[in-house]
């Protein structure tokens, strides 16, 4: 590893001398200087690490001498060192975006500490989160063989998102494989837990489960409403937990935190099903049934989520919530401005829906374009252009204007998404959804060890089309595939994200709860 090198610029330099030979016996290279014009001719022509900048200098100030510096070098953490405590002078010094001020006169330990806090924090960083997940490691492996409860996999999987994020912003990857292979075997272990559990869920009387998409509004908005709470209530379609840990520092900035949930979607984790369970408060079962005209099947003609404000209104109304809401839905920034400036017309209702379709459309256009699988090849990629998204984002706009008024603000999803990676062969008829993560069929051939099969879809609350009709879902990272044409599809659809079946990443979703400061 390559030495650090430092600059050091000030009109006293021989009398730092001392500090000079104290961290050459550290290991750093130092280069000094004595005015600003000797100190940005040493940054043109070399390269240094960190500069520490007397901020009283004859000729150039170090106030000129740094925004220069910043000028040709953005990037350089810069060190101001002042006598003056006078603030006018520090706010200067900091809107010019210096890394650190010290004060006059300064311990060999102040620099020291300096250095290690912008420059070898990375790297120590680095080490102990690295050393950190090698503790947990054992423990998080033990719990996941354990019988967990359904709470107990959603603290498993926050803790999973947590060491991802981690070890996502060192410079260590040597830990990566093993978190990539751990989260593999959690999501098996959660398939099997999901295959013994999910259809008990709906048995009569059954208080053992989850929050689901159809108790939403019940368990979460209802409540405060009955509060006369003003709710804005947004759901960003395949929004996973590990992106919304990525917004929520920009969040951050407007609103509280009131509550951090994870919900279980419904299967199948797709818009279809779980959006519109959500607006409805009905299994899709009962939405045909209830509402025929309001539900469309697989093998139906049209788009399956045309009626959510309708579902919305026939729930408001079965619940005895005699309110004024709003419903919109975002599929493009035009529309996305246009909400935000007709907010305070929107705010007269109780109760305010709106769906952001984009993170959705980013996971469909990774699929189908070279430049985007690009940019996303991987899950952080993923995060990052999500985040890249949203701080150029109406969604953003929106909360801002939000936080200014006293209004609840709920985020959440209908369903996630996970990378796929393995091909699973199935065969269908023609009338077969085309769905990658779960297939509906009266004539599926399969094998079971490789699927969960629902073969009496009623026991799960779902729409049975035919006396034959079944279900199977795709578990860990599998995707199906028709054994046509099977290795082009196999290439196409190989590390895409996709949803509909049954994995951490696509059941358990975030339910957030803020309030502006």
């Amino acid at each position: 590893m390559s030495k650090v090198r430092i600059l050091w610029a000030d009109d006293e330099i021989d009398l730092l001398k001392p500090y000079v030979y104290f961290l050459q016996e550290k290991g750093y290279e130092i280069k000094t200087a004595s005015n600003g014009d000797d100190a940005l001719n040493l940054v043109r022509s070399e390269h240094f690490d960190i500069i520490f900048l007397d901020e009283n200098m004859p000729g150039i100030s170090g106030l000129e001498t740094l925004n220069r510096i910043k000028r040709i070098y953005p990037g350089i953490p810069v060190i101001m060192v002042t006598k003056s405590e006078e603030e006018d002078i520090m706010d200067e010094a900091i809107g010019s975006k210096i890394s650190d001020y010290l004060i006059k006169p300064v311990n060999p330990k102040q620099i020291l500490l300096t250095i290690k806090k912008n420059i070898d924090n990375k790297r120590l960083i680095t080490k102990k989160t690295t050393s950190a997940y090698q503790s947990a490691f054992r423990d998080i492996g033990m719990k996941i063989n354990e019988n967990l409860s359904h709470s107990e996999w959603c603290d498993l999987y926050k803790r999973l998102i947590f060491w991802e994020l981690e070890l996502s912003g060192s410079n260590d990857n040597t830990m990566d494989e093993v978190l990539i292979m751990q989260k593999s075997e959690a999501n098996k272990s959660f398939g099997k837990f999901i295959s013994n559990n999910y259809s008990t869920w709906f048995g009569p009387g059954n208080d053992n489960k989850p929050l689901l998409s159809p108790a939403i509004f019940k368990d979460k908005i209802f409540p405060m409403l009955d509060q006369d709470q003003k709710v804005f209530f947004i759901l960003v379609d395949n929004l996973r937990f590990d992106q919304w840990k990525v917004l929520q520092p920009v969040i951050r900035e407007y609103f509280k935190l009131e509550e951090e949930d994870i919900y279980f979607s419904i299967l199948p984790t797709a818009t279809q099903y779980s959006r519109n369970a959500i607006f409805a408060g009905l299994m899709p079962s009962d939405i045909e049934k209830t509402y025929p005209d309001l539900w469309l099947n697989d093998e139906d003609e049209g788009q399956k989520n045309t009626y959510e404000k309708e579902l919305l209104e026939q729930q408001l109304r079965r619940s005895g919530k005699n309110i004024k809401f709003f419903y919109d839905k975002i599929n493009d920034p035009r529309t996305g401005k246009r909400l935000v400036e007709q907010i305070n017309n929107i705010l007269n209702n109780q109760l305010c829906v709106v769906v952001f379709n984009f993170v959705d459309m980013l996971s469909h256009a990774r699929t189908e374009m070279k430049m985007i699988k690009q940019l996303a090849e991987d899950e952080s990629a993923y995060r990052s252009l999500t985040l890249s998204w949203f701080e150029h984002s109406p969604l953003l706009d929106l909360l801002k204007e939000l936080a200014v008024h006293d209004v609840k603000v709920v985020i959440t999803t209908d369903h996630g998404t996970i990378r796929v990676n393995n091909p699973v062969k199935v065969i269908g008829d023609k009338k077969t959804t085309t769905n990658l993560r779960y297939k509906q069929g009266k004539s599926l051939s399969y094998n079971p060890k490789e699927v969960f099969e629902i073969d009496k879809p009623i026991k799960a609350l779902l729409p049975q089309q035919h006396v034959s009709s079944a279900f199977i879902f795709a578990t860990n990272d599998d995707f199906f595939v028709y054994p046509n044409n099977y290795n082009h599809y196999v290439k196409y659809y190989k590390n895409t994200f996709q949803h509909g079946g049954i994995s951490l990443e696509e059941m358990l979703i975030p339910f957030i709860t803020l309030s502006p400061k």
